[in-house]
């Protein structure tokens, strides 16, 4: 089961990218449970890391300037354009690192407490920052801005936010359950599957479901999400080799919480420029099971 477990691994996030789109009519009665998943994905990512490893460095700093200046910069260039095209490529940049980057990292051979860490300041900056961003962008309507911002926060910061918390909690009250988590780091490969399973299967949903004359459009999106896509593991392997750890950086910057970010797209921007994001999940795990495959010809994983 092992040595068959090792060799379904580099496969498991393509299988889940084909099992959503064979299955999306079905993602309606279990969608619900995306937001539980990404909880329960946060919480195994923040156990990894005890507060004695939390240390911010120069790779933490660069990753974040790109990931917030760059979405802004993305964000007012393809503006003219139209808001989806704008939103849709905002939040490939914006979203914050994958719950699972840090496994993945480990199976490539990088940092996985730098990534893990990083993975906290991603997270939380999004958890602060969304809210802003999205009532700035118009996703509250006519309600007022400061409605908007309470509510958006309400939904999104918690279930960042959160699962930190009890990682805390358990470590301070309950450390066998924090340590059994914390040494059990691949269960959030396997929910991440899970959870792209969900959220491809909802967002081919909704592409079946437009008119024909959207269809350009969500061709565009697919394809300025291939560009940042490459564009931000490129740029996070570099920052990464500046400061010590190429893979760490390439997968901090272009490893995204695709999962997260669909569920916003769909959730507070225009629903269309969920496209965005949902073609980030084929590009990204391409690149992805491309990595692991190489790696594994190695005899490295």
């Amino acid at each position: 089961m092992s040595v068959l477990r090792q060799r379904l691994k580099p496969w498991m996030l393509p299988i889940a990218m084909a099992a959503g789109i064979l299955f999306h009519d079905f993602m309606g009665r279990i969608e619900f449970l995306a937001p539980y998943l990404i909880f329960i994905m946060l919480f195994i990512t923040f156990c990894r890391v005890k507060p004695r490893e939390f240390r911010i460095t120069g790779l933490s700093w660069g990753l974040l300037t790109v990931q917030i200046l760059g979405a802004v910069a993305v964000y007012f260039c393809l503006l003219p354009l139209g808001d989806d095209l704008a939103q849709g490529t905002f939040i490939c940049v914006f979203c914050p690192t994958a719950t699972a980057a840090p496994v993945i990292t480990g199976m490539l051979g990088g940092s996985v407490p730098r990534l893990a860490t990083f993975s906290i300041i991603s997270n939380l900056t999004v958890a602060i920052l969304a809210p802003v961003f999205f009532t700035l962008m118009g996703s509250g309507g006519d309600v007022p801005f400061m409605a908007t911002l309470s509510t958006i926060s309400l939904k999104v910061m918690p279930l960042i936010i959160l699962p930190l918390i009890l990682a805390l909690l358990a470590l301070r009250f309950a450390p066998r359950l924090h340590r059994a988590v914390a040494e059990r780091q691949s269960v959030s490969f396997y929910i991440w599957a899970v959870s792209l399973f969900i959220v491809v299967g909802r967002a081919v949903s909704f592409v079946m479901d437009e008119p024909a004359e959207a269809v350009p459009e969500m061709l565009l999106l697919a394809l300025l999400s291939g560009v940042v896509c490459c564009g931000q593991f490129w740029i996070g392997r570099k920052i990464g080799r500046r400061c010590g750890d190429k893979i760490a950086g390439a997968q901090g910057l272009g490893q995204k919480n695709t999962v997260l970010a669909i569920w916003m797209a769909l959730t507070y921007l225009n629903p269309v420029s969920s496209v965005a994001p949902a073609a980030y999940v084929a590009w990204q795990n391409t690149i992805n099971s491309a990595q692991l495959y190489f790696k594994a010809r190695k005899g490295a994983i």
